[in-house]
């Protein structure tokens, strides 16, 4: 049972506020996508992993990775055109084992460049949680902070109950046909911000397994500043 996992790199990432593309602001003298990359051959779960990235940045992104099992493609102006992409590559790059789109990869996984320090193990764990026979995997934490449903203008409606709430990370597993055929039914790239979500549209059943705290998303200057307060530690 072969592994692919695609990692959507071609967004901006205004927020961080890094003058470049956030998945290749570096971490610790690392870019952030290459952290990511390397999270994922380091479970031993992952057979090759598909990079999609700026148009412009292809070539450098290629040098990058080179000795690795990574192919870059470049990617679509949303993250789910991009995974979209990979998932095309993925259904007719092995030749005579890709007559059907399964017959590429049996397990998919995607996860976002931006948590460059999800633990190897929780990759492994929603590996091994497809391999048990569920098509469509996310990790979870339950949601420590109490939320609040708020109107446009800023006026608290209800507060809502935390205790059914989780936080979903990634990577994402999905059994191959599965994703695919979610894909299949999807006109609007932009539609979802998650690949769960679509899965959920064509009714199948998501199975959550335990988060890691690790696995957080650099999305802000603070964000960047923990992960290398973190890595000093290491």
């Amino acid at each position: 049972m072969t592994v692919a996992a695609v990692v959507p790199a071609a967004g901006s990432g205004t927020r961080l506020g890094a003058g470049a593309p956030k998945a290749f602001v570096p971490l610790a003298g690392v870019p952030v996508v290459v952290r990511a990359v390397e999270g994922l051959l380091r479970s031993g779960a992952v057979d090759e992993v598909l990079v999609g990235v700026p148009e412009a940045l292809v070539d450098q992104a290629r040098l990058l990775f080179a000795g690795r099992p990574v192919t870059v493609l470049a990617g679509g102006a949303e993250r789910t055109a991009t995974v979209r992409l990979a998932l095309e590559l993925l259904a007719v790059h092995g030749g005579e084992r890709a007559a059907t789109p399964e017959g590429h990869a049996d397990v998919v996984l995607v996860h976002d460049a931006a948590r460059p320090l999800t633990p190897p193990a929780l990759i492994a764990s929603v590996v091994a949680a497809v391999r048990a026979g569920h098509p469509a995997v996310v990790p979870v934490l339950p949601v420590a902070d109490t939320v609040k449903r708020v109107t446009p203008d800023g006026i608290v409606e209800s507060t809502v109950d935390r205790s059914v709430l989780r936080a979903v990370q990634t990577p994402q597993g999905f059994a191959f046909a599965t994703l695919w055929a979610a894909y299949a039914a999807s006109d609007v790239d932009a539609a979802a911000t998650d690949d769960a979500g679509l899965v959920e549209r064509v009714g199948e059943k998501v199975h959550t397994v335990p988060g890691d705290p690790a696995a957080f998303k650099v999305t802000t200057p603070w964000d960047l500043h923990i992960a290398e307060l973190l890595l000093e530690k290491a």
